[in-house]
């Protein structure tokens, strides 16, 4: 099960401030649990777990595996950015082999990402690789017309028909969009894709647990029940308010942490390197959701021990204003013992026997206690191993926890004003029509 420790915080608050944030968190989660507060339109993703294991869209996900399974599909192309890629691909690169892309350890179909960059170096070489694969794609969008994936699934869409002939193309891509309008959708039913619904209430970085993820992860060949089962479960945990509710202490924390302590960036630490992407996801989850009306916590990342060798020094002795939250893993998969050397010319026979997994557990507490001297607070959320049930309680809890935290923060945490200044910029640049005025303007102050 997944727990919470804040014992790292014990030196730096006094536990009256906590509790008095507890109230606080207890607050909102009444907003939240009431569906009265700022943005009450995107709670769709409250019950997904509960409401996804009692119908049928893993079947037909399923489905869709088993169509491409009879095609010899061996790579499937996701096109999506921001929440529409992240929480799948977090999920992918957390359940996967590390090196499965050399060794083909799964008889599933390789999951690549598309739509989330504008390089054209990387579309250039995702195109020398679907030259040598069996090639569907599914391509995420509630619009159809997000310029990042609507270029990429132009280019992918022409290569499929190309290759395959239009009549099997539309067997090959699946799209993921709205239920009723929009242009992917319009595409969609003029072509003849098979079409799942990314709901209404659901913004995209809170959709992992909708189709944006659950397609591309069971076709992966990843347990999406198990991941569902997980959620559900923590699900029903965080239903009741109490002091004892690990969403609400962990958004009691950080905020007080924030406000009363100048503690303004908030490092998401792992020891597990396939936690990465993990990351990745949380950061647009809280980013996304809290920086706003001049608020907000900053979100960042680093993987242990690889980055204690280049933003070590800055954590350790820098300006005092981060706090660090670690996602452990309680046990690994595998395990591998260092053996003894005769010539131990690098003086590590004293770890003979010992596991590699408890040498870096040992990394883990040295820094925690070297990060507390140094200034840093540090909570914990530890799983008891990287799997698919273990991966839906981190999401369910993250999610959760978020939406107490930003109506904590005074902040509406389903909304996004600040996204649309680049993208109006961009148009502008681009001469997208309708935008002639704004260009000439823009032009101006280049």
């Amino acid at each position: 099960m997944l727990t919470v420790n804040f014992k790292g915080c014990d030196s730096f608050i006094k536990n009256e401030e906590f509790q008095a944030y507890i109230q606080k968190a207890a607050e909102a989660f009444n907003t939240l649990d009431k569906e009265n507060g700022a943005g009450n339109d995107f709670l769709g993703w409250k019950h997904l777990p509960s409401e996804t294991l009692a119908g049928d869209l893993l079947k037909q996900c399923e489905d869709i595996k088993t169509l491409w399974a009879g095609k010899k599909v061996d790579l499937v192309v996701v096109i999506g950015i921001g929440g529409s890629y992240l929480g799948a691909k977090s999920a992918v690169e957390a359940l996967s082999h590390t090196f499965e892309a050399t060794l083909h350890a799964s008889d599933a179909p390789q999951i690549v990402f598309a739509g989330q960059n504008l390089g054209e170096d990387y579309l250039c070489e995702l195109m020398d690789l679907m030259k040598t694969r069996n090639v569907a794609c599914v391509v995420i969008s509630k619009s159809g017309t997000t310029t990042e994936p609507a270029i990429a699934f132009r280019i992918i869409k022409q290569y499929i028909e190309q290759t395959y002939g239009k009549a099997e193309a539309s067997e090959r891509i699946v799209a993921v969009t709205d239920k009723a309008r929009g242009a992917l959708k319009s595409l969609s039913d003029q072509e003849g894709y098979k079409t799942f619904v990314i709901p209404d209430n659901v913004g995209g970085r809170f959709s992992v647990l909708t189709p944006v993820g659950i397609l591309p992860i069971v076709l992966g060949g990843f347990d999406m029940k198990a991941i569902l089962e997980g959620a559900l479960d923590m699900e029903k945990q965080l239903s009741v308010c109490g002091p004892e509710n690990i969403a609400m202490q962990y958004a009691a924390m950080r905020n007080l942490l924030y406000s009363e302590y100048g503690k303004k960036v908030e490092v998401l630490i792992n020891f597990v390197p396939k936690l990465m992407y993990f990351a990745e996801w949380w950061k647009q989850l809280f980013g996304e959701s809290e920086g706003k009306d001049g608020k907000g916590i900053f979100p960042a990342s680093c993987s242990f021990t690889t980055d204690l060798h280049s933003m070590g020094q800055f954590i350790q002795d820098g300006e005092r204003i981060m706090f660090e939250t670690l996602v452990g893993v309680k046990n690994p998969a595998r395990s591998m013992n260092i053996e003894s050397d005769e010539q131990n010319l690098d003086g590590l026979n004293f770890l003979s026997g010992k596991s590699v997994d408890y040498c870096n557990h040992m990394a883990q507490l040295g820094t925690k206690l070297a990060h507390i001297d140094g200034g840093v607070p540090q909570l914990e959320v530890q799983v008891d191993k990287l799997d698919e049930y273990h991966l839906g309680q981190l999401f369910y809890f993250f999610e959760f926890s978020c939406g107490i935290s930003a109506y904590v923060l005074g902040v509406n945490p389903f909304n996004q004003p600040g996204v649309e200044a680049y993208k109006k910029n961009m148009f502008a640049l681009l001469e997208k029509p309708g935008y002639e005025q704004a260009t000439e303007e823009i032009r101006k102050r280049l």
